[in-house]
């Protein structure tokens, strides 16, 4: 580590390894749904042990209501929901506490908010195709998830550009092998 610079616009020290890399506090995890996002951020928690909490957890009331009858958010109705996950994030990094959020982030306007200029902040971007994607979801018990669903969240994504920084990892492997690649590509440090 080659010591803390700090940023005027976030007020938060910033440590950045020998090669001018920022070294992350705080992962988000992201991608469609059934690309691992939850295992995978869990399987990471565990390994570093650093904080998880899953994005669903902050949204407000009127978001589950609106989930629970069948209704689609819309953006609108995400920009709250998006603000909180990037207010647990700077209260995290005030702290210098590590996390670890789960978000699909599938729009470059969602992840502006909740990573932003956040130099600390790494973008974890599980990538598949959609043929894998769909067969997870048929494996998993009481989460299948309709194919036209599922092609909405290819059609929606936003796959990060190399400005965002972030870190893809094609989701092929087992959960073990993806969180490895993610903790040795970082050069983190695992506890276990």
């Amino acid at each position: 580590m080659a010591g803390a610079r700090r940023s005027s616009a976030e007020a938060v020290a910033v440590t950045f390894s020998a090669d001018g890399e920022a070294i992350p506090s705080i992962l988000v995890v992201m991608g469609v749904s059934g690309s691992g996002k939850t295992t995978i951020a869990a399987l990471l928690a565990r390994k570093l042990g650093w904080t998880f909490r899953d994005a669903d957890e902050f949204h407000p009331k009127s978001n589950i209501a609106k989930m629970k009858s069948g209704v689609a958010l819309t953006d609108a109705d995400r920009w709250p929901w998006l603000h909180a996950i990037a207010s647990f994030i700077d209260e995290k990094r005030a702290r210098s506490d590590h996390a670890i959020v789960t978000c699909s982030a599938l729009k470059r306007s969602y992840r502006d908010v909740i990573v932003g200029t956040r130099q600390d902040v790494r973008l974890i971007y599980l990538k598949g195709d959609i043929t894998l994607i769909a067969a997870r979801l048929r494996a998993r018990h009481g989460h299948f998830m309709p194919a036209a669903l599922l092609q909405s969240q290819f059609d929606a994504l936003e796959e990060p550009g190399a400005d965002e920084n972030p870190l893809t990892v094609i989701v092929e492997g087992t959960p073990q092998e993806i969180a490895e690649e993610v903790i040795e590509r970082l050069g983190l440090v695992a506890l276990s």
